[in-house]
């Protein structure tokens, strides 16, 4: 595949667009699930939408991608109120309830997926492409109704942004402002489901809630800054469909929606790794850095507590005292030489007066006496 083709090849067109789109709108709202600490509510809603699917096949006979995203959309919408009215009314905890809805209507979907598989004619649904996603049966029309989806969550984003930014932060404070925190915590709820039921017919039920957390879980790798992890978290899901699309399309036997799955954790997995404030290689780089200088300033308070007791440090007494210091190294000498904390002559150290400054300073820190 080349660019070319993205211009000429309308299929291949109409999917990377697609999934771009799609990448670009579960960023933007996984982003609210990662930081409301609702990560599992993705994958319960996906699992809760196969029922739907199901049903709205069974009840109109036809294979119409519409009504069964919005038979997904409607069995979506009541498992997870099913879920908040469990954690509300009952003393089970949020996990509990998600593990309850998603086994109860995942099995309940399996079920009816059977009983199709069983009617007359019934093999020619497909039906069973929504459960790993199918991004090839993506036409223009569906391009188009995810762009508009995205530009009305983007709309009403903007339109609450306030709002939903003291939701996320501090739902009792949003309350006490007098804010309706029920109906905004439904308005965030019904798109983030929106956007879970428009990517089951790319990804498929299974892999859709990685694809609703992973650009968010990069993102909030690199920023805390909500506008900026959203940007960041949109872009990450909107490359994760374009390469996703991109990389399926050179082989004819690989799933476009895996392989987006797989690059959006690709993107999580770099940003653990190399994110200035967060990210494990530079973690390690400051907790060595911080080892070194704490070595150094254990170093320049030995050298204090020395020159302290004894009236001449070059004494062989009190050289052999520093030679003999456990961690004490040359090297650890020369670095505090170079920051003229200590002087050199020869095989005698002494500390400058910059040094003992400094140490005094150290020592009281500590608590220690002068004495």
């Amino acid at each position: 595949m080349d660019l070319i083709d993205f211009f000429t090849n309308y299929t291949l067109r109409t999917i990377t667009l697609g999934t771009a789109i799609l990448g670009a709108i579960c960023g933007m709202l996984g982003s609210f699930a990662v930081l409301r600490k609702q990560s599992l509510l993705g994958d319960a809603i996906s699992h809760a939408s196969l029922p739907g699917i199901a049903l709205a096949f069974i009840i109109t006979g036809v294979k119409d991608p519409n009504l069964i995203l919005l038979g997904a959309l409607i069995s979506g919408l009541i498992g997870t109120f099913w879920i908040k009215g469990i954690t509300k009314r009952t003393r089970l905890k949020s996990d509990t309830a998600l593990g309850l809805i998603l086994s109860l209507f995942f099995g309940l979907g399996i079920l009816l997926l059977t009983f199709i598989q069983k009617m007359p004619n019934a093999n020619q649904a497909g039906l069973d492409k929504y459960l790993f996603g199918q991004a090839a049966t993506l036409v223009e029309q569906d391009v188009l109704i995810m762009a508009s989806v995205t530009g009305v969550s983007l709309i009403v984003l903007l339109l609450f942004w306030k709002e939903f930014k003291l939701l996320l932060f501090d739902p009792d404070y949003t309350k006490t402002l007098g804010f309706n925190t029920r109906f905004l915590d439904i308005l965030i709820t019904f798109f983030i489901v929106l956007a879970i039921v428009l990517g089951l017919q790319t990804v498929g039920v299974i892999l859709m809630s990685a694809m609703l957390l992973a650009p968010a879980a990069a993102a909030r790798q690199w920023t805390n800054n909500l506008s900026t992890m959203i940007i960041l978290a949109s872009i990450f899901g909107a490359l994760s469909g374009i390469f996703g699309t991109a990389i399926s399309a050179t082989q004819n036997n690989l799933s476009t929606g895996p392989v987006i799955v797989l690059i959006a954790a690709s993107f999580v997995l770099i940003s653990f790794a190399f994110s200035p404030s967060r990210g494990l290689i530079f973690r390690e780089m400051r907790f060595r850095k911080n080892r070194k200088e704490l070595h150094l300033k254990k170093t320049l308070t030995f050298m204090y507590r020395i020159a302290q007791n004894h009236d001449n440090i070059s004494h062989p007494h009190a050289i052999r005292i520093l030679n003999n210091f456990q961690g004490f190294t040359k090297k650890s000498l020369l670095k505090l030489e170079n920051q003229e904390l200590i002087s050199l002559s020869g095989k005698q150290w002494a500390l400058t007066k910059k040094g003992y400054e400094e140490a005094a300073s150290i020592n009281k820190k500590l608590g220690k006496s002068d004495d």
